[in-house]
């Protein structure tokens, strides 16, 4: 059985789905922006389909048109038909790689991080040479590029840690009389630049006596590889995954990232749906994958005895791969609002995708900004003192977006702020002793 990252005919369901409504109109922030048929779900599944019956060919003009696209999945919700676009993006991405090939620049990044090895080495040496590639800003914690290297000039980079988290961390924390025991897998994003964050969610899993282990062999999940359509690779770097996930005696595997978590629980099922042995074993992964706000809300309780109070106005940003992907919005509202002294103010369209999209906004960066200074706009609305979301990627777009678009507030992933309440208590409790 041919995959649908093996033959364009595995999408041709979904293709006939497609009613030709225009609904996607709506909601697609590309097509927001653009106001071009090309740029919306109903006409690239024309193109698509225009490929499938052999009156188009694989084009540069159809690479183009197939990368104009977030797969943030806000089509796919709108749906009335329920026709899964990004499926068939990816599928047709996938496509046009076997037909024509890899540019040699996503060739040397894609081969680079499916060697670990090489590529935690490449991103040491970058942390400890960055001040000669780029100027850091005056305010914000970040740098510009001193050098037009592939990246837009105006942009804003953070920095990469000095050491990366997997480093800090041992292998195995353990906690007296763990109620749990799970896989924390990191992301790329927590271990080598937001690292912070990732101590904040091992203090949080240690304060609800969770036992936690990081597997030192965990690598890039693949989803920027999957994005460009190199399955191949996808294929090798998910085998790694499923392989060393699927030993380990665990409850539940953590992540704090939805593209992360979006990757272990259904793309890795799609690109091994043609192998029983993988399929199977990453099935029993699948099941475990839980996102960080979810697994605590859910899975442990939140015990709102152990919060302390975190004095602030807060606003959510959702990421799409965490809220239409992975199905997890509510839990990170219910965190913040049992917060003692936290006001949450939701935004106007707070599931709307910030225009990051990965390496979207690096290829596409007029684009992208173009999309995201409603994203800022909308925080801006809010005046609230900082903005929480639950995704490294959306944290770095956001940082981006407060340089170009003039409004500094602080940004926090989700399980910073639970930390800072956890640590607040026990802050109360030792003076009160």
């Amino acid at each position: 059985m041919a995959t649908m990252y093996d033959s364009l005919d595995a999408v041709k369901a979904e293709i006939l789905n497609c009613m030709k409504c225009g609904n996607c109109q709506e909601v697609c922030p590309i097509y927001l922006e653009e106001k071009k048929e090309g740029a919306v779900a109903r006409g690239k599944i024309k193109l698509v389909d225009a490929v499938l019956k052999g009156d188009l060919e694989y084009t540069e003009g159809l690479a183009e048109k197939l990368a104009l696209c977030l797969t943030c999945k806000a089509c796919v919700k709108h749906c009335p038909c329920g026709v899964q676009v990004d499926k068939i993006i990816l599928a047709a991405r996938s496509a046009l790689v076997k037909k024509k090939g890899l540019h040699p620049i996503k060739k040397a990044i894609f081969g680079t991080l499916k060697r670990p090895g090489l590529f935690n080495m490449g991103m040491k040496t970058g942390s400890m040479f960055q001040g000669l590639a780029f100027k850091k800003h005056k305010t914000l914690n970040g740098a510009y590029p001193r050098f037009p290297f592939g990246l837009d000039m105006r942009r804003i980079i953070p920095p990469l840690a000095t050491t990366p988290l997997r480093n800090l961390l041992p292998e195995v924390i353990k906690v007296d009389k763990p109620v749990k025991k799970v896989a924390f897998f990191t992301g790329c994003t927590m271990n080598f630049i937001y690292v912070d964050a990732g101590k904040a969610l091992v203090d949080v899993l240690k304060a609800n006596n969770v036992e936690v282990i990081i597997p030192k062999d965990q690598h890039c999940c693949a989803m920027p590889v999957l994005a460009h359509g190199d399955s191949d690779t996808v294929k090798e770097m998910a085998k790694s995954h499923v392989d060393l996930f699927s030993k380990l005696d665990v409850d539940k595997i953590i992540t704090a990232c939805g593209s992360c978590g979006s990757m272990f629980q259904k793309h890795y099922l799609e690109i091994f749906e043609d192998n029983p042995e993988y399929y199977a074993k990453a099935k029993k992964i699948a099941d475990k994958i839980m996102d960080i706000s979810d697994f605590i809300v859910k899975e442990i309780g939140l015990d709102e005895s152990k919060l302390g109070p975190v004095n602030m106005k807060v606003t959510y940003h959702d990421p799409c791969h965490l809220n239409r992907g992975m199905g997890v919005k509510d839990s990170p509202r219910q965190i913040l609002k049992a917060i003692p002294g936290l006001e949450l103010i939701e935004m106007k369209h707070a599931d709307r995708c910030c225009g990051s999209a990965g390496s979207f906004s690096l290829t596409h960066y007029d684009l992208s900004m173009s999309i995201h200074k409603h994203k800022i706009d909308n925080i801006k609305a809010t005046k609230a003192d900082a903005v929480v979301t639950g995704c490294g990627a959306c944290i770095m777009q956001l940082g981006d977006g407060m340089n170009r678009f003039n409004h500094n507030v602080p940004i926090y992933h989700t399980v910073e702020i639970l930390a800072k309440s956890y640590a607040a208590k026990k802050k109360s409790e030792k003076s009160a002793s």
